[in-house]
């Protein structure tokens, strides 16, 4: 895929890891954090929007996602990936007037990063997966969700080793179309495939997921990130839901208005769990007049 000429590649050394990242602009930081199973380049429709509204907007390719190397500690967990985040600011020269966007796995990382270090980011903006306990609620009281997210147990398992890559990948192909229904993802499949094909990064990427629900290890040292990763942060912070996502529910994304409501929550209509690509438009718009009101 050829990508725009306004968007660039840097790399930088953060936390250990040695990130790859997109970049459009000039300006305060705007680090935008991607999910699962997903790359940097679908950020790229909002990065050239935040660069036209002033910001140097960056988004990197996570920990373990390709070119972005794999961990040698082995930490995946949410905590850790919210201290790359914090760690991503400094080396990228980040100041006060930071803002954080995270979608999936991408969000909760961009809670703890906000509630860990306030004074770092201005604002905050999630997708996907809504800040406070709704979502780890839903496990114990909403069937419908238990349902959706059996991807997570089965993650566990080690027959997903075999599973997941079989088919150059098709699992992959299987949970855009069942998240995203009807929308036509090929471009964005592709670039996620890139990023996993190889065994390690695939590993990488399930790692998050049994850090999570299994036990697969942690650094202790960002036991406070960890925490606020499923915590609303204190700054102002917008909750964006595609209403048509089968990955986490609509009623999952209600429930979290009702728990924070501090955090204001707009739904997506025609979008489903990847909205940036498939509502760009909307999505750009709501982001940015959100970042740039002091």
């Amino acid at each position: 895929m050829a990508m725009r000429a306004d968007i660039t590649t840097g790399r930088a050394t953060a936390n250990g890891i040695d990130f790859t990242f997109l970049e459009c602009g000039t300006g305060p930081l705007a680090l935008c954090l991607h999910g699962f199973p997903d790359s940097a380049h679908s950020w790229r429709y909002l990065l050239p929007a935040l660069a036209e509204a002033g910001f140097r907007a960056v988004a990197p390719f996570t920990r373990g996602y390709a070119p972005t190397t794999t961990a040698a500690d082995g930490y995946y967990a949410t905590g850790t990936l919210a201290a790359d985040a914090n760690a991503l600011h400094e080396v990228l020269g980040g100041a006060d007037d930071a803002v954080i966007i995270g979608h999936d796995w991408g969000a909760p990382s961009a809670y703890g990063a906000a509630g860990r270090r306030p004074d770092l980011w201005r604002r905050v903006v999630g997708m996907a997966v809504p800040p406070g306990p709704a979502f780890s609620l839903a496990f114990m009281t909403n069937q419908a969700q238990l349902k959706r997210s059996w991807y997570m147990f089965f993650f566990q398992h080690a027959l997903a080793d075999l599973v997941v890559p079989a088919n150059d990948l098709a699992f992959i192909d299987m949970l855009w179309a069942d998240w995203s229904p009807g929308f036509s993802s090929s471009e964005d499949v592709d670039n996620a495939k890139r990023c996993l094909r190889d065994p390690a990064n695939l590993t990488a990427a399930l790692g998050y997921y049994r850090a999570t629900l299994g036990d697969a290890q942690k650094d202790p040292a960002v036991e406070e990130e960890q925490r606020l990763c499923f915590e609303a942060p204190p700054q102002p912070t917008l909750y964006l839901h595609g209403v048509n996502d089968g990955c986490c529910g609509k009623e999952v994304a209600e429930s979290a208005q009702a728990m924070c409501p501090d955090v204001t929550v707009q739904f997506v209509a025609g979008a489903g769990h990847f909205l940036q690509v498939e509502q760009p438009d909307i999505v750009n718009q709501l982001v940015v007049d959100w970042v740039t009101n002091k």
